[in-house]
């Protein structure tokens, strides 16, 4: 007898697991489905858009990546800025490199959310294609922008205790910072890229926005008369020593002509004889993120207090 039952359980518990395995598709399915269905209502500087509450494959135009990247959503498509920032290299490893331009390209990645400048080519047509966000550069600060990218992605809580946090440990390193160069020691930031060179303001990258707004420090007052409004200023060699305060940081790229470092000009500057000269990596100093300003932190932190 318990031969002839046998059989039958067995095709009893496939059929029971093969309607099991079915369900559990199903459900898969739907909650997919339902995941997608799911939206907010963000209200863009451009008005209310509606976004995925939960964003799965964005695309990303012009910057930002780092902040979407913070906030742990996945990135899908990237500028060539951001493809080619070493400080993303691994993120990005398998990450298509698009622009406005490859209309096709971004269409093939099947993105729910796109985010751009506010100077984006072809933005009826990346409409059409997912939900279209877009950002005035600098009409933001750097940290008010990241809280903007966390309501975005529906992640604001994440991104505000970041911000808090990051507040409160650059603020203190400042202090330190202060305490040790003294309240009125000046601070310079340059780049070298290509042939040119320019000076910075407080609110263009390379660690400006760090060691001017959060840290307090100061700035020499040629630099603040003429790169402050508008965030970078272009100048020569020759003038250098004019806007060099007590302490120089240098944000150099690779392929950048150095030849300057030679001239006795800059070897006459001040903070050039007294050692106070730091350079930084050129390639990545652009961006104001908060993967990039992790490490612009530590490096002016080691720069201007060593291992303390």
């Amino acid at each position: 007898m318990k031969k002839l039952l046998f059989p039958f359980i067995l095709l009893l518990v496939l059929i029971i697991s093969a309607c099991s395995n079915n369900n559990s598709s199903k459900d898969e399915s739907d909650s997919v489905k339902e995941d997608k269905a799911k939206t907010i209502t963000y209200q863009s500087e451009n008005g209310p858009v509606e976004v995925p509450a939960n964003p799965k494959r964005v695309v990303l135009l012009s910057g930002y990546t780092g902040n979407v990247l913070q906030l742990g959503v996945n990135v899908v498509g990237v500028d060539v800025w951001s493809k080619n920032n070493p400080t993303f290299k691994d993120e990005l490893k398998d990450v298509a490199e698009v622009s406005d331009e490859n209309i096709e390209k971004i269409i093939e990645l099947e993105p729910d959310l796109i985010i751009g400048l506010s100077n984006i080519k072809n933005i009826d047509k990346l409409k059409k294609i997912a939900p279209t966000v877009t950002y005035t550069w600098g009409k933001l600060d750097y940290l008010t922008q990241h809280i903007e990218i966390g309501k975005l992605l529906n992640k604001e809580k994440e991104a505000r205790a970041w911000v808090e946090d990051f507040k409160k440990r650059a603020e203190a390193a400042g202090e330190e910072i202060r305490a040790k160069i003294g309240e009125d020691a000046t601070v310079t930031v340059i780049e070298s890229y290509g042939k040119d060179l320019y000076v910075f303001g407080d609110n263009w990258a390379r660690g400006t926005e760090i060691l001017y707004q959060s840290m307090k420090l100061k700035m020499p007052e040629k630099v603040k008369e003429m790169a402050l409004k508008d965030g970078y200023y272009a100048l020569s060699a020759e003038v250098l020593p004019e806007y060099v305060g007590d302490y120089l940081i240098i944000s150099k790229y690779q392929d950048a002509d150095v030849s300057f470092q030679e001239t006795e000009t800059y070897k006459n500057i001040p903070a050039v004889k007294n050692g106070h000269v730091f350079e930084m990596r050129g390639e990545g100093a652009s961006f104001s993120d908060p993967i990039t300003l992790e490490n612009q932190l530590e490096f002016i932190k080691k720069s201007f207090l060593g291992n303390n």
